[in-house]
Protein backbone atom coordinates (compact mmCIF):
# COMPACT_ATOMS: atom_id res chain seq x y z
CA UNK A 1 0.00 0.00 0.00
CA UNK A 2 1.32 3.39 -1.13
CA UNK A 3 1.77 6.24 1.49
CA UNK A 4 -1.56 8.09 -0.60
CA UNK A 5 -3.42 5.26 0.37
CA UNK A 6 -2.47 4.97 3.70
CA UNK A 7 -2.91 8.35 4.63
CA UNK A 8 -6.19 8.37 2.76
CA UNK A 9 -7.15 5.33 5.28
CA UNK A 10 -5.40 6.87 8.26
CA UNK A 11 -7.78 10.34 7.59
CA UNK A 12 -11.19 8.16 7.34
CA UNK A 13 -9.66 6.53 10.91
CA UNK A 14 -9.25 10.25 12.69
CA UNK A 15 -12.79 10.98 11.73
CA UNK A 16 -14.20 7.87 13.05
CA UNK A 17 -12.45 8.44 16.08
CA UNK A 18 -13.59 12.01 16.84
CA UNK A 19 -17.43 10.63 15.45
CA UNK A 20 -17.02 8.32 18.65
CA UNK A 21 -15.65 10.79 21.21
CA UNK A 22 -17.12 13.70 20.34
CA UNK A 23 -20.41 11.99 19.33
CA UNK A 24 -21.75 10.77 23.07
CA UNK A 25 -21.21 14.36 23.82
CA UNK A 26 -23.01 15.52 20.98
CA UNK A 27 -25.84 13.55 21.62
CA UNK A 28 -25.62 14.34 25.01
CA UNK A 29 -26.28 18.23 24.68
CA UNK A 30 -29.22 17.04 22.14
CA UNK A 31 -30.63 15.11 24.78
CA UNK A 32 -30.58 17.35 28.30
CA UNK A 33 -34.02 19.02 27.41
CA UNK A 34 -35.35 16.01 27.57
CA UNK A 35 -33.51 13.69 29.90
CA UNK A 36 -33.06 16.37 32.52
CA UNK A 37 -35.79 17.17 35.21
CA UNK A 38 -34.37 19.18 37.62
CA UNK A 39 -31.32 21.23 38.29
CA UNK A 40 -29.24 18.41 40.20
CA UNK A 41 -30.02 15.86 37.26
CA UNK A 42 -28.42 18.96 34.45
CA UNK A 43 -25.51 19.24 36.65
CA UNK A 44 -25.00 15.21 36.51
CA UNK A 45 -25.15 15.22 32.77
CA UNK A 46 -22.87 18.54 32.47
CA UNK A 47 -20.20 16.67 35.05
CA UNK A 48 -20.93 13.29 32.71
CA UNK A 49 -18.83 14.64 30.00
CA UNK A 50 -17.16 17.86 31.16
CA UNK A 51 -14.09 16.25 31.62
CA UNK A 52 -13.65 14.71 28.39
CA UNK A 53 -15.22 16.98 25.72
CA UNK A 54 -12.39 19.34 25.13
CA UNK A 55 -9.93 16.27 24.64
CA UNK A 56 -12.63 14.53 22.23
CA UNK A 57 -12.32 17.65 20.23
CA UNK A 58 -8.78 16.75 19.45
CA UNK A 59 -9.76 13.88 16.98
CA UNK A 60 -11.18 17.01 15.45
CA UNK A 61 -8.50 19.30 15.09
CA UNK A 62 -6.00 16.52 14.11
CA UNK A 63 -8.38 15.55 11.11
CA UNK A 64 -8.57 18.86 9.83
CA UNK A 65 -4.69 18.92 10.36
CA UNK A 66 -4.20 15.89 8.63
CA UNK A 67 -6.60 17.13 5.97
CA UNK A 68 -4.62 20.56 5.35
CA UNK A 69 -0.60 18.88 5.63
CA UNK A 70 -1.55 15.30 3.55
CA UNK A 71 -3.94 16.66 1.51
CA UNK A 72 -3.99 20.11 0.75
CA UNK A 73 -6.32 20.53 -2.35
CA UNK A 74 -9.21 18.86 -0.52
CA UNK A 75 -8.39 20.89 2.34
CA UNK A 76 -9.06 24.22 0.38
CA UNK A 77 -11.74 23.13 -2.13
CA UNK A 78 -13.69 21.19 0.75
CA UNK A 79 -13.19 24.11 3.51
CA UNK A 80 -14.17 27.05 0.68
CA UNK A 81 -17.18 24.63 -0.69
CA UNK A 82 -18.45 23.78 2.43
CA UNK A 83 -17.77 27.43 3.98
CA UNK A 84 -21.00 27.83 5.56
CA UNK A 85 -21.83 24.52 6.82
CA UNK A 86 -18.37 24.32 8.65
CA UNK A 87 -18.54 27.90 9.94
CA UNK A 88 -21.64 27.09 11.40
CA UNK A 89 -20.38 24.05 13.12
CA UNK A 90 -17.67 25.92 14.22
CA UNK A 91 -19.84 28.67 15.55
CA UNK A 92 -21.82 25.66 17.59
CA UNK A 93 -18.79 24.01 19.12
CA UNK A 94 -17.73 27.75 20.36
CA UNK A 95 -20.93 27.85 21.66
CA UNK A 96 -21.08 24.67 23.43
CA UNK A 97 -17.58 24.99 24.73
CA UNK A 98 -18.88 28.22 26.43
CA UNK A 99 -21.54 26.60 28.10
CA UNK A 100 -19.62 24.20 30.46
CA UNK A 101 -17.44 27.03 31.68
CA UNK A 102 -19.97 30.11 32.38
CA UNK A 103 -23.23 28.41 32.89
CA UNK A 104 -22.37 27.84 36.88
CA UNK A 105 -20.60 31.43 36.89
CA UNK A 106 -24.15 32.72 38.31
CA UNK A 107 -26.91 31.71 40.15
CA UNK A 108 -29.24 33.23 38.37
CA UNK A 109 -32.19 30.39 37.04
CA UNK A 110 -32.66 32.51 33.27
CA UNK A 111 -28.99 32.38 33.24
CA UNK A 112 -28.11 28.96 33.11
CA UNK A 113 -30.87 28.28 31.11
CA UNK A 114 -29.57 30.33 28.47
CA UNK A 115 -26.33 28.51 28.50
CA UNK A 116 -28.44 25.13 28.61
CA UNK A 117 -30.11 26.20 25.48
CA UNK A 118 -26.50 27.05 24.31
CA UNK A 119 -25.56 23.46 25.48
CA UNK A 120 -28.28 22.01 22.87
CA UNK A 121 -27.87 24.29 20.08
CA UNK A 122 -24.00 23.93 19.75
CA UNK A 123 -24.47 19.82 19.94
CA UNK A 124 -27.62 19.36 17.48
CA UNK A 125 -26.39 21.46 14.85
CA UNK A 126 -22.82 20.03 14.40
CA UNK A 127 -24.21 16.52 14.81
CA UNK A 128 -26.65 17.12 12.06
CA UNK A 129 -24.46 19.05 9.66
CA UNK A 130 -21.55 16.71 10.27
CA UNK A 131 -24.22 14.05 8.84
CA UNK A 132 -25.37 16.82 5.84
CA UNK A 133 -21.47 17.67 4.77
CA UNK A 134 -20.21 13.65 4.99
CA UNK A 135 -23.57 12.82 2.92
CA UNK A 136 -23.11 15.28 0.09
CA UNK A 137 -19.20 14.21 0.10
CA UNK A 138 -20.60 10.66 -1.04
CA UNK A 139 -22.82 11.70 -3.37
CA UNK A 140 -20.35 14.58 -4.89
CA UNK A 141 -20.23 18.58 -4.39
CA UNK A 142 -20.94 20.36 -6.72
CA UNK A 143 -17.61 22.30 -7.88
CA UNK A 144 -16.00 23.30 -11.11
CA UNK A 145 -12.25 22.36 -12.45
CA UNK A 146 -11.01 25.70 -10.72
CA UNK A 147 -12.37 23.82 -7.44
CA UNK A 148 -14.92 26.85 -6.92
CA UNK A 149 -18.18 25.56 -5.65
CA UNK A 150 -21.38 26.20 -7.87
CA UNK A 151 -23.99 26.20 -4.96
CA UNK A 152 -25.30 27.20 -1.81
CA UNK A 153 -25.66 26.24 1.70
CA UNK A 154 -29.56 25.22 0.41
CA UNK A 155 -27.96 23.21 -2.10
CA UNK A 156 -26.68 20.85 0.32
CA UNK A 157 -29.61 20.30 1.89
CA UNK A 158 -30.84 18.17 -0.41
CA UNK A 159 -32.61 14.68 0.80
CA UNK A 160 -29.62 12.77 0.28
CA UNK A 161 -27.86 14.96 2.71
CA UNK A 162 -30.88 15.54 5.13
CA UNK A 163 -31.04 11.77 5.58
CA UNK A 164 -27.22 11.49 6.69
CA UNK A 165 -27.65 14.65 9.03
CA UNK A 166 -30.49 12.44 10.31
CA UNK A 167 -29.03 9.35 10.38
CA UNK A 168 -25.28 10.80 12.11
CA UNK A 169 -27.70 12.52 14.47
CA UNK A 170 -29.62 9.10 15.64
CA UNK A 171 -26.37 7.76 15.86
CA UNK A 172 -24.96 10.30 18.43
CA UNK A 173 -28.22 10.34 20.49
CA UNK A 174 -27.95 6.66 20.81
CA UNK A 175 -24.03 7.05 21.72
CA UNK A 176 -25.09 9.73 24.02
CA UNK A 177 -27.90 7.82 25.86
CA UNK A 178 -25.94 5.01 26.17
CA UNK A 179 -22.96 7.26 28.05
CA UNK A 180 -24.96 8.38 30.26
CA UNK A 181 -26.70 5.29 31.43
CA UNK A 182 -22.79 3.98 32.05
CA UNK A 183 -22.21 7.52 34.46
CA UNK A 184 -25.29 8.15 35.83
CA UNK A 185 -27.91 6.38 38.55
CA UNK A 186 -31.11 6.42 39.29
CA UNK A 187 -34.18 7.93 37.65
CA UNK A 188 -31.69 10.04 35.05
CA UNK A 189 -30.15 6.57 34.46
CA UNK A 190 -33.39 4.58 33.39
CA UNK A 191 -34.22 7.42 31.17
CA UNK A 192 -31.35 7.44 29.44
CA UNK A 193 -31.40 3.47 28.88
CA UNK A 194 -34.91 3.91 27.77
CA UNK A 195 -33.73 6.76 25.87
CA UNK A 196 -31.08 4.43 23.64
CA UNK A 197 -33.82 1.95 23.30
CA UNK A 198 -36.68 4.21 22.17
CA UNK A 199 -34.13 5.66 19.37
CA UNK A 200 -32.51 2.47 18.34
CA UNK A 201 -35.51 1.11 15.93
CA UNK A 202 -35.26 4.97 14.80
CA UNK A 203 -31.73 4.47 13.95
CA UNK A 204 -32.10 1.24 12.78
CA UNK A 205 -34.48 2.29 9.80
CA UNK A 206 -32.74 5.37 8.96
CA UNK A 207 -29.99 3.75 8.13
CA UNK A 208 -31.97 1.07 5.77
CA UNK A 209 -32.94 4.21 4.01
CA UNK A 210 -29.59 5.52 3.79
CA UNK A 211 -28.34 2.24 2.40
CA UNK A 212 -31.02 2.07 0.06
CA UNK A 213 -31.19 5.62 -1.00
CA UNK A 214 -26.90 5.72 -0.81
CA UNK A 215 -27.33 2.97 -3.91
CA UNK A 216 -29.46 5.32 -6.11
CA UNK A 217 -27.51 8.66 -5.32
CA UNK A 218 -24.14 7.85 -4.99
CA UNK A 219 -21.50 5.44 -7.19
CA UNK A 220 -20.16 3.68 -3.67
CA UNK A 221 -21.17 0.69 -4.20
CA UNK A 222 -19.10 0.34 -7.43
CA UNK A 223 -16.31 -0.82 -5.24
CA UNK A 224 -18.17 -3.00 -3.20
CA UNK A 225 -19.49 -4.91 -6.48
CA UNK A 226 -15.81 -4.53 -7.59
CA UNK A 227 -14.36 -6.25 -4.93
CA UNK A 228 -17.77 -8.02 -2.95
CA UNK A 229 -15.34 -8.77 -0.05
CA UNK A 230 -15.44 -5.23 1.07
CA UNK A 231 -19.26 -6.06 2.14
CA UNK A 232 -17.45 -7.42 5.05
CA UNK A 233 -17.18 -4.07 6.22
CA UNK A 234 -21.11 -3.33 5.88
CA UNK A 235 -21.82 -7.16 7.68
CA UNK A 236 -19.55 -5.94 10.46
CA UNK A 237 -21.43 -2.39 10.93
CA UNK A 238 -25.25 -4.14 10.56
CA UNK A 239 -24.10 -6.92 13.32
CA UNK A 240 -22.43 -4.12 15.37
CA UNK A 241 -25.70 -1.69 15.21
CA UNK A 242 -27.54 -5.23 16.41
CA UNK A 243 -25.46 -5.72 18.40
CA UNK A 244 -26.54 -2.30 20.26
CA UNK A 245 -29.86 -3.58 21.07
CA UNK A 246 -28.71 -7.06 22.51
CA UNK A 247 -26.70 -5.77 25.30
CA UNK A 248 -29.36 -3.50 25.66
CA UNK A 249 -31.73 -5.98 26.62
CA UNK A 250 -29.29 -7.76 28.82
CA UNK A 251 -28.59 -4.15 30.32
CA UNK A 252 -24.73 -4.39 29.68
CA UNK A 253 -24.29 -1.18 29.03
CA UNK A 254 -21.06 -0.45 28.47
CA UNK A 255 -20.71 -3.70 25.81
CA UNK A 256 -23.84 -1.68 24.28
CA UNK A 257 -21.80 1.64 23.99
CA UNK A 258 -19.07 -0.66 22.48
CA UNK A 259 -21.18 -1.84 19.69
CA UNK A 260 -22.58 1.72 19.05
CA UNK A 261 -18.33 2.64 18.31
CA UNK A 262 -18.14 -0.22 16.11
CA UNK A 263 -21.10 0.76 14.08
CA UNK A 264 -19.88 4.84 13.89
CA UNK A 265 -17.19 3.48 12.56
CA UNK A 266 -18.17 1.61 10.12
CA UNK A 267 -20.69 4.34 8.95
CA UNK A 268 -17.77 6.65 8.31
CA UNK A 269 -15.73 3.58 6.60
CA UNK A 270 -18.71 2.74 4.29
CA UNK A 271 -18.97 5.92 2.17
CA UNK A 272 -15.33 6.35 2.10
CA UNK A 273 -14.08 3.02 1.23
CA UNK A 274 -16.55 3.06 -1.93
CA UNK A 275 -15.53 6.39 -3.15
CA UNK A 276 -12.00 5.30 -3.03
CA UNK A 277 -9.25 6.60 -4.52
CA UNK A 278 -11.54 9.74 -4.53
CA UNK A 279 -11.88 11.73 -1.53
CA UNK A 280 -13.61 14.82 -2.69
CA UNK A 281 -15.57 13.78 -5.89
CA UNK A 282 -17.20 16.48 -7.99
CA UNK A 283 -21.40 15.96 -9.12
CA UNK A 284 -20.68 18.25 -11.91
CA UNK A 285 -17.70 16.44 -14.10
CA UNK A 286 -15.95 13.16 -12.56
CA UNK A 287 -12.90 14.55 -14.44
CA UNK A 288 -12.91 17.30 -11.32
CA UNK A 289 -12.95 15.04 -8.37
CA UNK A 290 -9.91 15.07 -5.91
CA UNK A 291 -8.53 11.36 -5.14
CA UNK A 292 -5.75 10.48 -3.05
CA UNK A 293 -3.53 11.02 -5.61
CA UNK A 294 -4.04 14.44 -7.86
CA UNK A 295 -4.32 16.16 -4.37
CA UNK A 296 -1.28 14.93 -1.73
CA UNK A 297 1.54 16.55 -0.78
CA UNK A 298 4.68 15.41 -1.56
CA UNK A 299 5.91 11.50 -0.62
CA UNK A 300 8.40 13.13 1.37
CA UNK A 301 5.92 15.41 3.44
CA UNK A 302 3.46 12.19 3.84
CA UNK A 303 6.90 10.16 4.93
CA UNK A 304 7.87 12.59 7.68
CA UNK A 305 3.99 13.14 8.64
CA UNK A 306 3.70 9.29 9.18
CA UNK A 307 6.72 8.72 10.81
CA UNK A 308 5.18 11.53 13.67
CA UNK A 309 2.22 9.86 13.54
CA UNK A 310 3.82 6.69 14.78
CA UNK A 311 5.53 8.17 17.29
CA UNK A 312 3.19 10.61 18.75
CA UNK A 313 -0.37 9.33 18.37
CA UNK A 314 0.10 6.16 20.41
CA UNK A 315 0.94 8.94 22.96
CA UNK A 316 -2.39 10.98 22.79
CA UNK A 317 -4.14 7.05 22.92
CA UNK A 318 -2.38 6.34 25.93
CA UNK A 319 -3.35 9.74 27.46
CA UNK A 320 -7.21 9.55 26.58
CA UNK A 321 -7.08 6.01 28.06
CA UNK A 322 -5.66 7.13 31.44
CA UNK A 323 -8.24 10.14 31.00
CA UNK A 324 -11.05 7.79 30.51
CA UNK A 325 -9.93 5.43 33.10
CA UNK A 326 -9.55 8.01 35.83
CA UNK A 327 -13.56 9.58 35.06
CA UNK A 328 -14.93 5.86 34.57
CA UNK A 329 -17.16 6.22 37.68
CA UNK A 330 -20.56 7.14 38.26
CA UNK A 331 -21.27 11.01 38.54
CA UNK A 332 -23.58 11.07 41.36
CA UNK A 333 -25.29 14.03 43.65
CA UNK A 334 -22.39 13.60 46.37
CA UNK A 335 -19.71 14.86 43.20
CA UNK A 336 -21.75 17.75 42.55
CA UNK A 337 -20.44 19.43 45.65
CA UNK A 338 -17.03 19.45 44.79
CA UNK A 339 -15.51 22.50 44.34
CA UNK A 340 -14.25 21.50 40.50
CA UNK A 341 -17.78 20.00 39.25
CA UNK A 342 -19.66 21.89 36.90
Amino acid sequence: MDLQAIWFFLWVLLWAVYFITDGFDLGIGTLLPVLAKNEDEKRIIYNAVGPLWDGNEVWLITAGGVTFAAFPMVYAVMFSSLYSALMLILFALIIRGVSFELRGKLESPGWRTLWDGCLFVGSFVPALLFGVAFANIFQGIKFDAQGVYQGTLFTLLNPYGLLGGVLFLLFFLVHGALWLAIKTEGSLHDRAAAAAGKLWPVLLVAAVLFLIATKFTTPIYANYLKHPALFLFILITVIALLGIRVFLARKNYWKAWFSSAVAIIGATFFGFIGLFPNMFPSSIDSAYNLTAYNSSSSALTLTIMFTLAVIFVPIVLAYQFWAYRLFKGKVTKEDLAREEAY
